[in-house]
């Protein structure tokens, strides 16, 4: 005999668009601070989004600084805790990439932290697990590369091609 669970569905962002749109605004402050305080990740957004979306450039090259620091930290004599290190930069480069929703952030952010986990070396050639993310990152960047304007594909295909000689 199944037993069906209830589950409370969330509505669409059109919906909550169209609610949102009636409400007056010291509410919809309030609500924003609620979200802040809920999870982490949604105070981290609202800061990007009220602190460092009008400064792109400023933004990139903090995330890049971030990835520097963590590779530059992280210890290569045990595999094992390189590869989670390495997951983890990728993983909060990621969210960074998810904030600025920039085809261009995403390109420089990947390729700077593909030349990083390049610069690694022995660990690149050593682990089979990293390799093939590496490679997977290099695809990633080479289809966003494509959807990108002419002029720009010149100049990010050039620093590509070079990431793909190994």
């Amino acid at each position: 005999m199944k037993t069906s669970k209830s589950e409370i569905k969330p509505v669409t962002v059109h919906e909550l668009k169209k609610e949102m749109l009636s409400l007056p605004q010291a509410e919809l402050v309030e609500m924003c601070l609620r979200l802040a305080k809920f999870k982490k990740e949604n105070k981290e957004l609202l800061s990007y989004l009220l602190f460092d979306a009008s400064y792109p450039e400023t933004y990139l090259d903090q995330v890049r600084g971030y990835i520097d620091m963590e590779f530059d930290g992280m210890g290569t004599t045990h595999a094992y805790h390189a590869k989670k290190t390495v997951r983890k930069i990728l993983r909060v480069t990621n969210k960074h990439i998810r904030f600025t929703q920039s085809k261009t952030a995403e390109i420089e952010l990947l390729l700077h932290f593909c030349k990083k986990l390049r610069r690694a070396g022995d660990l690149l050639k050593n682990s089979v697990q990293l390799s093939n993310l590496y490679f997977q990152q290099l695809r990633k960047i080479d289809k966003t590369i494509a959807a990108q304007h002419e002029d720009l594909q010149y100049d990010y295909r050039r620093e590509l091609d070079a990431l793909m000689k190994v």
